[in-house]
């Protein structure tokens, strides 16, 4: 089961995502819960920024992340001290796990790159103990991301290519209003609510902004590497035009709201 997320680079990764995810990991934690001497299962662990967050919590008794990309596996291994933490390569769909083993499985931002993010909940509640817990969160997309929609919507008003994107961006799978609740509750996990987490994307300047993507790292950039070099540049300055807005080049902040969800097992 393939992965639709785009990554060159763990470094890349970093400037595009990892130090968002890293001020959502503690708010996602704070929402999926945790309790002394629990075994926790990070799905689609990245760079490691709920891995890490997790392990400063002393009372856990052991932390296994993994991801479906060689590249993040072998950042968060080199990064790890952690004698309580294993990081392995494995598919979100098929978790190398026995039954009832964790007595938490949670994923950041992941699902929405799971082609079939059902059976990757539907895996998560096999691999966790009856009572125990399921979470997980995303980025929404369509409505709560507003300088990654500043991007899009730009790029949109200049190509069909652009629209087709776009398209495919807002409407990445679990993204929708209640699309992950009722996703939960299909699974089978009882007791299932869900919420809205918030935080700030603060950028230094534009190319803080637009260097991760012009990289060619995620999916707007996996995009920008299917344009050529006329087309790649009319973008850029369209996206620094947006992004700038009429003033000098310097330091922006983006509000970017992300759903939650949280079942336990029966």
């Amino acid at each position: 089961m393939t992965s639709t997320f785009t990554v060159h680079a763990a470094s890349g990764y970093e400037q595009l995502m990892g130090r968002w995810s890293r001020r959502l990991a503690p708010k996602f934690i704070d929402f999926a819960g945790l309790a002394a001497g629990e075994t926790i299962l990070d799905v689609g662990c990245g760079t490691g920024s709920l891995t890490f967050e997790l392990a400063k919590s002393a009372d856990l008794a052991e932390i296994q992340a993994i991801d479906f990309s060689p590249v993040f596996v072998a950042a968060v291994k080199e990064r790890n001290t952690d004698p309580r933490v294993t990081i392995s390569q494995a598919d979100a769909t098929a978790l190398p796990f026995a039954d009832n083993a964790f007595d938490r499985a949670l994923a950041l931002l992941v699902l929405h790159f799971v082609p079939e993010a059902g059976k990757a909940v539907a895996e998560m509640r096999r691999v966790v103990r009856p009572g125990g817990v399921v979470a997980a969160v995303v980025w929404d997309h369509y409505g709560g991301m507003t300088g990654m929609r500043m991007m899009i919507d730009t790029v949109a008003a200049l190509s069909e290519s652009g629209r087709q994107m776009r398209s495919r961006y807002c409407f990445q799978p679990m993204m929708q209003p209640g699309e992950m609740k009722r996703t939960f509750v299909e699974q089978g996990l009882a007791d299932v609510g869900e919420a809205e987490l918030m935080i700030r994307m603060d950028y230094a300047n534009f190319d803080d902004f637009w260097a991760p993507i012009g990289a060619g790292e995620g999916p707007l950039g996996k995009y920008m590497t299917t344009l050529d070099a006329a087309e790649r540049g009319r973008v850029e300055a369209a996206v620094r035009d947006a992004y700038q807005a009429g003033r000098p080049d310097g330091p922006r902040s983006f509000a970017n709201v992300a759903w939650a969800c949280r079942g336990i097992v029966p």
